[in-house]
């Protein structure tokens, strides 16, 4: 499974056209590990998260994940570094939402004039005058949902935002946010061992809304010795953490998992998933086993 055999093994993971109109390639890039330790500050290797970066658009990686509040700020600095002039097509999604104030500290802030800085430093932070995708990184429930989705909405008649998603909610939620804006991604904790999100998944497949998988690769005892992802990959000539990410791509057309690592040599690893063609009994198996 090795990414050399292919020079873009993204493109083999098939595309989904964000909104209708915004086609990337389903596996994609999430930035979040390209920031020191609890997502807090600079990495230990600044030269090595470029390199990450510049590899995935090698690797055909056109959907890019980050939020404002990664570092804070240093993930979206870092893409700009890496990456800008953006090559065509290029798609990064932000999200804005959560404040810090330390490591591994997390606060949802949804009054409409924060999410409105929080946009403004975006743009100006990853140097684009419009931000593709930009996501509410978690409803605040102390803030009318209206307000803060109707403020994502106003910037995006301002032309600032061009297409709007939600992260981490129920159904009913999403239901909800698409009666204020028009919702086109929802991202969501799930992955092959954590499903409790099958209904929203359902939902966004139905619906043609993008389903951003965090945490996809959370394979724990399913790839330990003799799991039954070892002894699948085993015959794949895989990894664990590569068939985790291939039954996502297989799981529903809708899916865009957005694996991330600070290690070209992971990076290379990860997109060499997109190249496995799971069996339905492989699929079967795996489904039935988490």
């Amino acid at each position: 499974m090795s990414t050399h055999a292919d020079p873009r093994p993204a493109d083999a993971s098939g595309t989904f056209a964000i909104g209708g109109e915004l086609p990337v390639h389903r596996l994609g890039f999430g930035a979040m590990q390209l920031t020191g330790p609890g997502v807090w500050g600079d990495p230990k290797d600044g030269d090595e998260a470029v390199r990450v970066l510049r590899r995935a658009v090698e690797l055909g990686v056109d959907f890019i994940d980050t939020a404002d509040s990664y570092g804070p700020f240093v993930s979206e600095q870092l893409i700009r570094k890496a990456l800008h002039p953006y090559p065509d097509g290029l798609v990064i999604a932000t999200k804005g939402g959560l404040t810090r104030s330390g490591p591994s500290d997390w606060r949802p802030v949804g009054r409409p004039e924060y999410l409105r800085q929080q946009t403004e430093l975006s743009l100006r932070h990853l140097g684009v005058d419009r931000i593709d995708l930009y996501q509410l990184h978690r409803i605040d429930p102390r803030v009318p949902l209206a307000d803060q989705l109707g403020e994502l909405a106003l910037l995006q008649g301002e032309g600032k935002i061009r297409h709007i998603g939600v992260s981490q909610v129920s159904v009913e939620q999403l239901q909800r946010a698409r009666e204020i804006a028009t919702i086109v991604s929802v991202q969501n904790l799930y992955n092959v061992a954590n499903r409790t999100d099958e209904d929203v998944l359902d939902y966004a497949e139905r619906s043609g809304i993008a389903f951003i998988p965090w945490f996809p690769l959370a394979t724990g005892h399913l790839a330990g010795p003799g799991g039954p992802l070892e002894s699948i990959a085993r015959e794949h000539g895989a990894t664990p953490a590569q068939l985790a990410l291939a039954w996502l791509l297989r799981r529903s057309p809708a899916m865009l998992p957005i694996p991330g690592t600070a290690s070209v040599a992971h990076l290379e690893e990860n997109m060499a998933a997109a190249l496995i063609e799971l069996s339905d009994n492989d699929f079967a198996t795996l489904s039935a086993v988490a």
